[in-house]
């Protein structure tokens, strides 16, 4: 089975027409693998038009304020992505002029870009014999060559894979080619066995392990985390209290309410007898109402969230404490918010913010 020479004749063939695969410019690539980091090809798309757009270059990338990188990219979650790729636009400036570096293990060197990017950049940018290992590289090689290894033991026999295979063929074709083998054929269930072009030499399909394959690991379960937001409205102002999360958590640098986390939900009664409620705003402050729980899954946490709204006719009846800001209700839609407060506000504040 001449593996290599098989899939890129494919490739060519079958291949989608995605933008950054019409370019070489380093940039965009990176820009696009960035994106579809934990993203879905027709999820990420839009991304990464409008942010080609507003940032064609390093230079302009490198410029932007975290609070506009992070509201461009909303919605995408992993938001950790869009600060290290805020991070490496100006450490690409400063550190190497503005030019995107050719070595593979320079590219490593750049904030956020672990082996995988670095190969991938590497390779089709600067057609260097570096293989890549994603998800959908895992797949296809461990069904086709029957690789019942786990965890690192599998990423290495991939790797070795990949790296004797690129030897002898453009090695960005040659990447890509793996990688879309495994988004529009070799997917996770369901694959297209009958109509694949390796139906009579995968190990996999021949031992009917293909829907075993690759092995998987038993994650861990997500553990709950219990929210119960403040909303602050301020009647004379227009404008509600909002909080930057600024420590090292989930969302960090987006947009949220004031919020008391606790071990289990709580009730409104409840709430009120909290110890930062007290500081807050004292036993006279009453809850006028609240939402019902609102559920919203991360990859290791299930937040469990309810709002609870609160009355103030003035900013002099209020103590703003640590990361609380005042915003107007009609520039709530210019904040990065995660999606979690997006889905509250479209339901509770649909006028101001219009755009979701």
């Amino acid at each position: 089975m001449d593996f290599a020479s098989q899939i890129l004749k494919w490739y060519r063939k079958e291949k989608r027409n995605l933008p950054w695969r019409s370019t070489r410019n380093p940039y965009l690539i990176w820009l696009s693998e960035v994106i579809l980091q934990q993203t879905r090809v027709d999820q990420g798309m839009d991304y990464y038009l409008q942010f080609s757009e507003k940032y064609p270059d390093i230079e302009m990338l490198a410029e932007a304020s975290e609070q506009e990188v992070l509201k461009m990219w909303q919605g995408l979650g992993y938001y950790s992505r869009a600060r290290n790729m805020l991070f490496a636009a100006r450490q690409l400036m400063s550190e190497f002029n503005g030019v995107f570096p050719r070595d593979y293990e320079q590219i490593r060197k750049l904030k956020g870009v672990g082996e995988y990017t670095a190969a991938a950049i590497a390779s089709i940018a600067y057609g260097q014999r570096v293989a890549v290992v994603d998800g959908n590289v895992k797949r296809v090689i461990s069904r086709l060559f029957g690789l019942k290894n786990t965890g690192n033991d599998l990423y290495k026999k991939v790797k070795q894979i990949m790296s004797e295979q690129i030897n002898f063929q453009p090695p960005g074709d040659f990447n890509q080619a793996v990688m879309e083998f495994g988004a529009l054929y070799c997917v996770p269930k369901n694959p297209l066995c009958d109509h694949c072009i390796f139906f009579d030499h995968c190990v996999a399909r021949k031992k009917a392990l293909v829907e075993k394959l690759p092995v998987k690991v038993p994650g861990k379960k997500p553990k709950p985390r219990y929210f119960s937001y403040l909303v602050i409205n301020i009647r004379e102002e227009n404008s509600i209290v909002m909080r930057k999360r600024n420590v090292n958590d989930i969302w960090k640098n987006l947009y949220d309410f004031p919020l008391i986390e606790t071990k289990k939900a709580l009730s409104a009664e409840d709430l009120q007898k909290e110890p930062a409620w007290d500081v807050w705003f004292g036993k006279e402050q009453q809850i006028r109402g609240s939402s019902g729980l609102y559920r919203h899954q991360l990859t290791h946490r299930t937040i469990i969230a309810q709002f609870h709204f609160v009355d103030k006719s003035s900013i002099s009846e209020l103590s703003l404490h640590e990361n609380w800001e005042i915003i107007a209700l009609e520039n709530i839609n210019t904040l990065p918010l995660p999606r979690l407060i997006e889905r509250f506000i479209s339901t509770y504040y649909p006028s101001e913010y219009s755009d979701i």
